[in-house]
């Protein structure tokens, strides 16, 4: 019978390791693929300055200019997005991810009003102060909001950032930056997703920063392992189906089990899985 670990590895299809080109080819491959069968103009995604979403975005970014290349126009684009609230504390990460990118489009919206606005209105409803933690959720759910919006604005897929070391914890926002159309990353953990970083020549500090999701005002830049109670490290050894201190293990999967319902489509009495 498989161990909990082995049945979480399947699910989320991460394997011990990789071949960087190679995992940079099929993904490129997929993201041109699904353009072209959802007969759509290209995609969009928000671009912070982390790992992540210079990873997608780069693959992003080359899936249609390979696309416009094979075709000999430019019917295809990436609209790379900045969405800071108020002042970003990383700004200059933010703008090198910009560079390295290189995206067809680039737009900012400050979603600091909208946020605000969505914070006043749910204290005058409750007649209680939004606490920083859901104020940190409306922000991923404002961001994901505008995502949409240019998206359907320009006939475009919108792009998730979301791999396995996220997966596995449930460390996304519900219908924030966990709603998308298009997952590039998914089967990756953290470290293999530096190494396609590496192999694509993304500039160092892009990829050994301390991760953050940096969305409470109380804590910025608080640290994804701060939050997390264990490293990237531990999480990727899991998915690689390493030996990791038991402890950590049942921090693991207690996470996995609380957060089933961050990683299934909405539940219905015909679904099963949380019986």
């Amino acid at each position: 019978m498989a161990t909990i670990q082995q049945q979480v590895q399947e699910e989320l299809h991460t394997k011990p390791s990789i071949d960087p080109k190679e995992e940079i080819k099929t993904r490129v491959q997929f993201l041109k693929d699904y353009l072209v069968k959802s007969n759509t103009k290209g995609y969009v995604l928000g671009i912070s300055g982390g790992q992540d979403s210079t990873l997608a975005g780069k693959l992003a970014q080359i899936a249609v200019d390979e696309l416009n290349a094979e075709s000999n126009n430019s019917t295809y684009q990436f609209i790379a997005v900045r969405l800071p609230y108020g002042i970003q504390h990383d700004e200059d990460d933010a703008n090198l991810a910009m560079e390295f990118i290189d995206p067809s489009v680039s737009k900012s919206v400050n979603i600091k009003a909208a946020v605000d606005a969505s914070e006043a209105a749910f204290n005058e409803a409750t007649g209680q102060e939004m606490t920083d933690f859901n104020k940190g959720n409306t922000k991923a759910r404002e961001r994901m909001k505008v995502q949409f919006d240019l998206a359907a604005h320009y006939g475009c897929l919108v792009i998730g950032t979301d791999h396995g070391a996220e997966a596995i914890t449930g460390f996304f926002t519900k219908y924030g930056d966990g709603a998308c159309d298009v997952a590039p990353l998914f089967g990756l953990n953290k470290r293999q997703g530096k190494e396609l970083l590496k192999t694509l020549e993304a500039p160092e500090r892009l990829y050994v920063k301390v991760p953050t999701a940096d969305l409470e005002d109380d804590k910025p830049g608080l640290p994804d392992e701060e939050a997390l109670g264990m490293t990237y490290d531990n999480l990727d050894d899991y998915l690689e189906g390493k030996e990791v201190e038991a402890s950590i293990v049942e921090k693991i999967e207690a996470r996995y089990r609380m957060t089933e319902h961050k990683r299934q489509l909405p539940v219905t009495i015909f679904d099963s899985w949380w019986r």
